[in-house]
């Protein structure tokens, strides 16, 4: 294992550079999957290299429902082993990730006189797919129950509620942890490293080219097998070795909205379990907030910051209207955010709310292997069925694998309590770093519950590189509460400056960025 200082950008280009000779691995993603795969790999004792166009999680796995779950949509639709994976996986990682996943009781409201003995048959079912892994068991709630729970439900003709468990989490916070795991284990990880090309090897794929968007310099990276985990953004990876490639995506958008605490003020999660658009909605408790999602868009083309659109707004405030008293209005909203579904196509013209979230494996070219679709909360047996098949293409040493019960970074040791709880046994690190300086025990806003010092830890401990990389994956603002992020943006530009020593060119150019991003986020 490597000392917290190896988890900086500096010393993960040295160790990049260190390297003689070729790897065993390179990975092309930096989401769950990609870094599922670096931790996975690494485990087993190959040499990896992981690169990420952008930040790590800056696309789909930052942008997530917040749920560790088995997917009672899935199990309306039948796929009991998809359901059956996922709650094994969901059970895995309350065990290997404690401090950044909870559970989190989930309430069906009961309007209908047919309703309790469908949905308890549903989540009975549920619960027996879930076996050993199993949070707690399913319950009938009672009027005055369902009430307590949640308190803003609307109760005109309410006949009480069905109570399951499922985990809520931290995606951003998560992977970052498992970025630090991957790199305890040996990985390399970079961030702003994009590969521009494959390397050949007569027919076969070698290796892949990288460019460091910081400095320009550009690598060549030999390796026996690449693996391309680049989520949304496969098939452009694909189109690299193969520009008339089929597509194997068929990308669906889905948003999100954060408005108080007030609109949710119990513990528990309230599941709308059938809407018109044929996904289920969910209010969540997260982060002091509540968080409303999610929808099913169809897109043809896929970006690094997607947009939401106004009929997916009115669509989820018109949904929870039904179901909240009050309910937010879009005077209420926060912060929306948008994430992509690189779901596998199946062919024909399903609409996406129909495709599964299994995911699959294609070996394209001798030497590449991509892997398509899934859901965070199967991250790891993704990971674990992509090394498996990379280490056969790659004619490397067969080593079983190692990850079913290996702890991510901070969840070996004791985690505080309060808004440190995120860093898990190095929370007590970074209160030490506050408490050096009297600036760092600051708030950046007085509607964040951020402190001025992790944004200092952000950048010396967790590869933090801009504004946004703060802002929005480090430390949650930006999907919490727009504005406030953008009042806290300009400080936070002038930490950054202090600490990597940049010019006020580069700052003028971060808030200008900023800014951009940040306007879709905004109500």
């Amino acid at each position: 294992m490597t000392s917290n200082n190896s988890f900086s950008r500096d010393e993960q280009l040295a160790r990049l550079d260190r390297h003689s000779g070729i790897r065993d691995i390179v990975v092309i993603g930096g989401g769950a999957t990609g870094v599922g795969i670096a931790i996975d790999a690494a485990s087993r004792g190959y040499r990896v290299a992981l690169f990420e166009q952008h930040d790590f999680g800056k696309g789909t796995s930052s942008r997530s429902t917040k749920l560790i779950h088995g997917g009672v949509r899935y199990l309306q639709q039948g796929n009991l082993h998809l359901v059956r994976e996922a709650l094994r996986e969901r059970g895995r990682l309350r065990a290997n990730a404690p401090h950044l996943v909870y559970p989190l009781p989930t309430i069906v409201p009961l309007y209908q006189w047919w309703e309790p003995p469908y949905y308890r048959l549903g989540l009975k079912a549920y619960d027996l797919l879930a076996g050993s892994y199993n949070l707690a068991r399913s319950s009938r709630l009672s009027l005055a129950e369902t009430v307590a729970e949640l308190p803003t439900i609307r109760q005109q003709n309410l006949r009480g509620g069905i109570s399951y468990f499922d985990a809520g989490f931290d995606d951003a916070r998560l992977l970052i942890s498992m970025v630090q795991t991957a790199v305890e284990l040996g990985a390399v990880c970079l961030n702003y490293s994009p590969v521009v090309s494959l390397l050949r090897q007569g027919e076969n794929i070698s290796g892949v080219v990288t460019t460091d968007r910081e400095t320009g310099q550009t690598r060549n990276i030999e390796a026996r097998v690449v693996i391309n985990a680049a989520g949304p953004f496969s098939d452009e990876v694909r189109r690299l070795d193969n520009p008339q490639v089929e597509p194997l995506i068929a990308p669906s958008q889905g948003i999100h909205l954060v408005v108080s605490r007030s609109f949710l003020p119990g513990n528990s999660a309230l599941i709308v379990p059938k809407t018109t658009d044929g996904r289920v909605v969910f209010a969540i408790p997260w982060n002091s907030h509540t968080l409303i999602g999610t929808t099913d868009t169809p897109l043809e083309a896929v970006s690094l910051e997607p947009r939401p659109q106004p009929a997916e707004v009115e669509f989820l405030l018109e949904t929870v209207a039904d179901y909240l008293d009050p309910a937010p209005t879009r005077a209420d909203v926060l912060s929306i955010f948008a994430g992509i579904r690189p779901l596998v196509a199946k062919g024909g013209k399903d609409h996406t709310s129909k495709l599964g979230r299994d995911h699959a494996i294609r070996v394209s070219t001798p030497g590449l292997v991509s892997i398509v679709g899934g859901k965070w909360t199967a991250y790891r047996q993704m990971a674990q069925d992509g090394v498996d098949r990379a280490a056969q293409v790659g004619e490397l040493p067969q080593v079983d694998c190692r990850t079913h019960d290996l702890t991510i970074a901070g969840g070996k040791g004791p985690v505080m309590d309060g808004p440190l709880h995120v860093y898990g046994d190095a929370g007590q690190q970074v209160a030490e770093l506050i408490a050096s300086k009297p600036a760092y025990a600051e708030l950046l806003d007085d509607a964040l519950v951020y402190l001025v010092g992790q944004v200092v830890w952000a950048v010396r401990h967790e590869m933090a590189r801009t504004v946004e990389d703060v802002l929005a994956r480090r430390l949650r603002a930006l999907f919490l509460n727009a504005p406030a992020a953008l009042r806290a943006a300009p400080y936070v530009a002038d930490l950054l400056v202090d600490e990597l020593g940049h010019d006020a060119a580069w700052k003028s150019a971060q808030l200008e960025e900023f800014t951009e991003v940040a306007q879709h986020y905004l109500a």
